[in-house]
């Protein structure tokens, strides 16, 4: 009995330490800084633009959100578009 519970605590000891070993440290870091950002104050969004496509219009919103920190404190600003179909002027 002693032995079954000795056996069962060394399997669960081996799998909680295979899979710590495979994690990894997250990377925030992009080129793309048309849509993240990383760190300072909020960046200035874009006023909203009209774009002619022919039969209709469509306005694009763009406004940037606060996704919380990096791990050492870094905020993530994330940009998000709103496009509406609109009557065209």
């Amino acid at each position: 009995m002693a032995l079954r519970h000795i056996l069962f605590a060394a399997v669960t000891a081996l799998a909680v330490g295979g899979c710590a070993s495979n994690t990894f440290a997250p990377n925030y870091q992009t080129n793309n800084t048309d849509v993240l950002r990383i760190g300072g104050e909020r960046p200035e969004a874009a006023a909203p633009a009209v774009e002619n496509l022919g039969s209709f219009c469509v306005q694009t919103t763009q406004q940037w959100n606060d996704q919380g920190k990096t791990p050492d404190g870094q905020r993530l600003w994330v940009k998000s578009t709103l496009r509406q179909a609109v009557a065209c002027r």
